[in-house]
C-alpha cells in the first residue's frame, strides 16, 4: 500500500474518533426491558431493527431518527397499548444520548497531532448535522481539521464530491474509518485509499462479512499505527 502521494486524510467520526455505538446498544437493552410485557428480547430487537431499516430512507442516520423508530416500534409491538409514560421514557433516553459526554478513542489525539500540518485533515461523517457538530466541539478535536463534511449517507457520489471540494485527485485521498460498508468499500470504488480500524461494536446494518482484498486497502489495530504507515 503506497501512500506517498496522499495529500488529504478523512476520518469517520462515530467509533473512529469517539465512542458512539455502545450508546445505541444500551438504549436497545433498555427499550427491550420496557417492552417485556409485550415481546421477548429476540422479537423486540428484530422488530426494532426492522423499523430502523424501514425508516432509514426517510429519517436518515442519528439519535433523533433512532428515537422515532423506538417510539414507532413500541406502538406496533404493543398493538398501541404501550403506556404514555413509556413513550416519555423513550424520549428521555434520546435526550440522554444527545447529552452524553464524548469519549475520544485511545490514540486519536496523538495521531492527529502527528498528522496535522503534513496532510489536509477532514472529518467525513454521516448523520444529524447538529448532533455531529456538537460532538466534534465537545471532543476538543475540531482544531485539527481543515474541513468538516456531514452527509446523509456515504456513497461513491458523496466521496467524489468531497475529493473535488478538497481539490485533490482520488489517488491522493485516504479515508480512515470503522465501517467497511460506509468508510471502505465506496472509497475503494472511486480509486482512493481506505484504512479500516475496527471498533468492538458494530451496528448490524454496517456489517460486511466478506473480507476486503484490494491493493488500496489496509486494516490497522489502532489509529496510532497510521503514523508509522505514513
Amino acid at each position: 500500500m503506497d501512500l506517498q502521494n496522499v495529500k488529504a486524510i478523512a476520518f469517520d467520526a462515530d467509533d473512529t474518533l469517539w465512542v458512539n455505538e455502545p450508546l445505541f446498544r444500551q438504549a436497545e437493552e433498555r427499550f427491550c426491558e420496557l417492552m417485556e410485557p409485550f415481546a421477548d428480547k429476540e422479537d423486540c430487537n428484530r422488530e426494532l431493527f426492522g423499523y430502523e431499516m424501514q425508516n432509514l430512507p426517510l429519517y436518515g442516520y442519528g439519535i433523533k431518527p433512532f428515537v422515532l423508530s423506538l417510539i414507532e416500534a413500541a406502538m406496533r409491538i404493543s398493538d398501541d397499548k404501550v403506556p404514555l409514560k413509556v413513550i416519555d421514557q423513550l424520549i428521555a433516553m434520546g435526550k440522554e444520548m444527545l447529552e452524553a459526554p464524548v469519549e475520544v478513542l485511545d490514540g486519536i489525539e496523538d495521531t492527529l497531532e502527528g498528522l496535522v500540518g503534513k496532510y489536509r485533515l477532514v472529518v467525513a461523517t454521516k448523520g444529524d448535522l447538529l448532533d455531529q457538530q456538537r460532538k466534534l466541539i465537545k471532543s476538543g478535536l475540531e482544531p485539527f481539521f481543515h474541513h468538516i463534511e456531514i452527509v446523509s449517507d456515504k456513497t461513491q457520489k458523496e466521496y467524489n464530491k468531497l475529493v473535488r471540494h478538497l481539490d485533490v485527485r482520488n489517488k491522493e485521498f485516504l479515508m480512515v474509518g470503522n465501517s467497511v460498508k460506509s468508510d471502505i468499500l465506496p472509497v475503494l470504488e472511486i480509486g482512493a485509499y481506505a484504512i479500516h480500524i475496527p471498533f468492538h461494536t458494530t451496528w448490524e446494518h454496517e456489517v460486511v462479512r466478506e473480507p476486503v482484498v484490494h491493493p488500496n486497502f489496509k486494516e490497522l489495530y489502532q489509529a496510532t499505527e497510521l503514523l508509522e504507515l505514513l
